[in-house]
């Protein structure tokens, strides 16, 4: 009998395990992020919330004490900040400096919560913190009020698409719980928020430290009649509020281990999938059916969004990494040429016409951002000129990809309406963006291809065209020694055009100044000349300072990888200020010329140029015919070579 009752309750104690560990399998979970200024209260506010929740162990909380003791910023007290700054640089500055993120759990729902960087230098942090959460916690000091980091932090949320936001104002244990300076904070910040996209603000008085409205109503303030932190967390409704979307999946591999088998892998960003349903695969518009899903090792006949699975198809379609698998009746978007916001992450400046890697979903793309429109003034929420888009700035821009997406516009979709931007030289991440509309004019726009192409111009010509593009400083001889080769070109009877710097702003590119930003559109404009140019047949010699090495790139990727020929002319600052044939750099010594190249601007020299000519050593005669030499050999001479 003993034993069968043992037996009983070693059953009884295995199925409350199951039910329990169910129970909390069955919990929803909400991201959420604290974020705000400076000092007012994140790293506390977290670390007072594991510590209330009482999900630490005895020895986490004597080992914060130890802490507290020894680096705290509370003198006898508990600095639960610590239990999140977990860098040795943010507990010496009593700063957060990364995205700390930390799980809780609650009798209603699990929890996992960034901690976001307050300084202005780490904003791109706090960015990324915020782009996969569901609510966020706003912290304002009372002492202080409302600050810049306030109004760009709740901007970039609203941006970002969070609905749900806490406006917390904390340290009222510092002000005596007064409930003035809370409603005049409340007030100020309702202003503010009006031109903001939220659903939902709840206004809180808290005090971290002191643990006042964090878990439970506070009987110091008990003039407050809502509810404390905790249990205004655990009522958010985070479920998804746009579920018109149909099965969308961006493929991530196309898994193919022997002849017998082909299936597109990828994790299902919205919707449903079953077998036997039509889809598409975009942008190339491939129709198929599921004939199979696998989920993990199983065969599945049904997959929903958030789980990843493989799809094999009836069809043998084009898909590739990078397409979009869609249903048939309910498709994403498709173009290359978009209106979207960017938050800018880098210490150098986003500028209109340069080109950059654009993220999205599984693929790369290059893209250039045409025109800017404006860029927002974080306090006010006004729209403001700019011609860049300087570190923090938010901005509405123009994007154009080199091919067409699959795509939904960010409030629909945040996976399929984001992107991130990537310096194509170093290979950073400098930016983040989010798609607002397609210019749907442009997708309108196609490429005439006439009767009679490049090749049979160039044939008739009897020569390769390309473009020659002379690089260097002003002085350098880039314009003399084009001259000398245009000569010589044209004596052989070949057929050449010139496009010098100073020709081409007369006219074509007589708007733009000398800034960074109009420089990069200036060699924008050069290199789409250029490329209609050589389609004529033509050897086009484009002399231009040209000083990024970005745009230089941007230039060999208009054409093909034979037809551009980067000459790099040398020489040093002193030799081109001796010969300064215009006077320019004695006008820039004196201050009389801004964003001088050489002088207080800088120049990027070639890293794989196919010629070097030095004219430090060479004549320019020399030189010329150095370029002669290379375009015999490479056969640009002669169109049958």
């Amino acid at each position: 009998m003993a034993a069968t009752d043992q037996y009983e309750k070693k059953q009884q104690s295995s199925a409350e395990l199951d039910s329990y560990v169910e129970a909390q399998e069955n919990k929803s979970l909400l991201r959420f992020i604290t974020c705000g200024s400076v000092d007012d209260g994140k790293s506390t506010l977290i670390g007072r919330l594991l510590y209330d929740s009482k999900l630490l162990y005895e020895d986490q909380v004597e080992s914060l004490k130890a802490e507290s003791k020894r680096i705290g910023t509370q003198g006898d007290e508990i600095d639960f900040a610590l239990l999140v700054d977990g860098l040795a640089a943010e507990r010496e500055q009593g700063i957060t400096i990364d995205v700390a993120y930390r799980f809780f759990s609650t009798e209603h729902r699990k929890y996992i919560v960034a901690d976001t960087p307050g300084h202005v230098q780490y904003t791109r942090n706090m960015a990324t913190g915020a782009s996969t959460a569901d609510a966020a916690v706003i912290l304002v000091d009372a002492r202080h009020g409302l600050q810049t980091q306030t109004y760009r932090h709740s901007f970039i949320v609203s941006l970002l698409g969070i609905k749900h936001v806490i406006i917390a104002i904390n340290k009222m244990d510092l002000v005596n719980y007064d409930e003035s300076v809370f409603n005049e904070i409340r007030a100020d910040y309702e202003t503010f928020s009006d031109k903001l996209a939220f659903k939902e603000i709840t206004y809180l008085p808290i005090s971290a430290l002191k643990g006042d409205n964090i878990t439970e109503s506070s009987t110091n303030m008990a003039w407050h009649k809502g509810a404390a932190l905790l249990p205004l967390l655990d009522k958010i409704d985070c479920a998804e509020e746009d579920l018109s979307l149909g099965f969308r999946m961006p493929v991530q591999l196309v898994n193919r281990p022997n002849l017998d088998f082909r299936g597109f892998c990828g994790t299902i960003s919205s919707g449903e999938v079953s077998v036997g349903d039509e889809v598409v695969v975009l942008p190339n518009i491939s129709a198929s059916k599921i004939s199979n899903i696998i989920c993990g090792r199983n065969n599945v006949s049904t997959a929903c969004a958030g789980e990843a699975i493989t799809l094999e198809l009836e069809d043998e379609v084009d898909c590739s990494r990078g397409n979009m698998i869609t249903a048939k009746n309910a498709r994403c978007e498709i173009s290359d040429q978009f209106q979207v916001n960017v938050i800018w992450m880098s210490e150098s400046p986003l500028l209109p016409g340069r080109s950059y890697f654009i993220k999205t979903g599984t693929q790369t793309l290059a893209g250039v951002f045409t025109a800017l429109k404006h860029k927002v003034n974080v306090n006010t929420l006004e729209n403001e000129p700019a011609s860049s888009l300087e570190l923090n700035e938010v901005g509405i821009v123009n994007l154009g990809l080199d091919k067409p997406i699959a795509y939904e516009v960010y409030d629909k979709s945040r996976d399929l309406g984001s992107f991130v931007i990537i310096d194509r030289i170093t290979n950073e991440t400098i930016g983040a963006g989010m798609i607002n509309f397609s210019l749907r004019r442009a997708g309108n726009i196609h490429w005439h291809t006439p009767d009679i192409d490049a090749a049979a111009r160039a044939l008739i010509k009897q020569q390769r065209p390309a473009a020659l593009w002379f690089t260097g400083l002003s002085g350098s001889g880039k314009s003399t020694v084009a001259n000398l080769l245009e000569k010589k070109l044209h004596a052989r009877g070949k057929h050449t055009y010139t496009l010098d710097g100073d020709n081409v702003r007369h006219g074509l590119t007589k708007d733009l100044g000398f800034t960074d930003a109009d420089r990069v559109e200036n060699i924008r404009r050069v290199g789409e000349v250029s490329k209609l140019m050589i389609d004529a047949g033509l050897l086009v010699l484009s002399a231009f300072i040209s000083p990024f090495r970005s745009e230089r790139q941007l230039a060999r990727e208009l054409l093909n990888a034979d037809q551009f020929i980067e000459i790099y002319v040398k020489a040093s600052v002193e030799t081109c200020e001796k010969r300064d044939p215009k006077g320019l750099y004695a006008k820039a010594r004196r201050g009389e010329i801004k964003h001088f190249t050489g002088i207080d601007s800088g120049y990027e020299e070639p890293a794989n140029a196919e010629l070097i000519l030095d004219t430090d050593k060479y004549s320019a005669e020399q030189c010329a015919e150095q370029i002669i030499v290379y375009l015999e050999q490479q056969g640009f001479l002669n169109a049958d070579d």
